[in-house]
């Protein structure tokens, strides 16, 4: 334990560093319940999930958090020598799901990403397979291409994004310097590539768009009220390239959440966000 009664804390290897696992306590009554396993946004801590893995916990489910290569507890903290990209992302999803195995050994497997987090998972899905995985939540994700940000924003989204881009490729890695924590170049060359085209770049060889309209896997997207960076519209082009898997598409709001919303505020207030994740992997079929 690491002191906190909330969650176990910890780690899985991967290519001489190791990813921070944050295991929460099984929900009460259900020794066997739905598990779901939660991939961070870009530069959030795992533990910033705590309130959202709380009210999956009362909604029924087992809940695990990670942390993002290179945020929190995971290591290396990026540098200029760090140069991972969305290919090690997507396989650092896969790594946990092996070590956690014995642990989800007949449950029924859920992964939820947030925005960068959703991003990864969805790759996972598409380039390492399905086997491990029976369901996919993605909350506050989106392709952040600038033409399809409503009205005039787009127009400010381009030189944003690949601004960062530029920084990130002249010194080496990004240092955080008010968006998105600090990150190796590799994962906002990826990211800045997302913006500029609406597409996935081609990783390891992979033609990675084809990839992700090959998975099969059940996908409920939700997007949020008042998200800043991923809009209703961006989830909407991310959904488009979902044409094999059968995707249930919502959207979170300040109605129902009961309090104001926003790319990162939802995790506040998700409770009713996290029954319909519960009802989302209950009608799954059954392992």
């Amino acid at each position: 334990m690491n002191g906190d009664p909330e969650y176990a804390q910890e780690f899985v290897d991967v290519d001489g560093g190791r990813l921070g696992v944050q295991v929460y306590p099984e929900p009460e009554g259900d020794a066997g319940a739905p598990a779901v396993v939660i991939w961070p946004a870009m530069g959030v801590r795992a533990r910033y999930y705590r309130p959202f893995a709380a009210a999956l916990r009362a909604a029924g489910l087992a809940v695990v958090v990670a942390d993002l290569r290179g945020t929190g507890a995971s290591t290396p903290a990026p540098s200029r020598a760090d140069r991972h990209g969305y290919s090690e992302l997507a396989g650092d999803v896969g790594a946990v799901l092996a070590a956690l195995k014995r642990r989800l050994d007949g449950r029924t497997r859920l992964l939820l990403g947030h925005s960068l987090g959703g991003q990864a998972a969805l790759l996972h899905l598409a380039l390492d397979g399905t086997d491990a995985v029976d369901g996919l939540a993605l909350v506050a994700v989106g392709i952040p291409y600038w033409r399809t940000y409503p009205g005039r924003r787009g127009l400010g989204v381009l030189p944003y994004t690949q601004g960062i881009a530029a920084t990130a490729g002249l010194l080496g890695v990004w240092p955080g310097w008010g968006f998105g924590g600090r990150q190796a170049r590799g994962v906002i060359r990826d990211w800045a590539y997302t913006a500029r085209t609406g597409r996935f770049p081609r990783l390891d060889g992979t033609d990675t768009e084809a990839a992700v309209r090959a998975v099969r896997t059940p996908v409920l997207a939700v997007s949020v009220d008042d998200d800043q960076y991923t809009p209703h519209e961006t989830m909407d082009h991310l959904c488009a390239k979902l044409t094999a898997a059968p995707v249930t598409r919502e959207r979170y709001t300040v109605a129902q959440a009961g309090a104001p919303l926003d790319h990162f505020t939802w995790v506040r207030a998700g409770a009713p966000l996290a029954r319909r994740i519960a009802g989302f992997a209950s009608d799954l079929p059954p392992r």
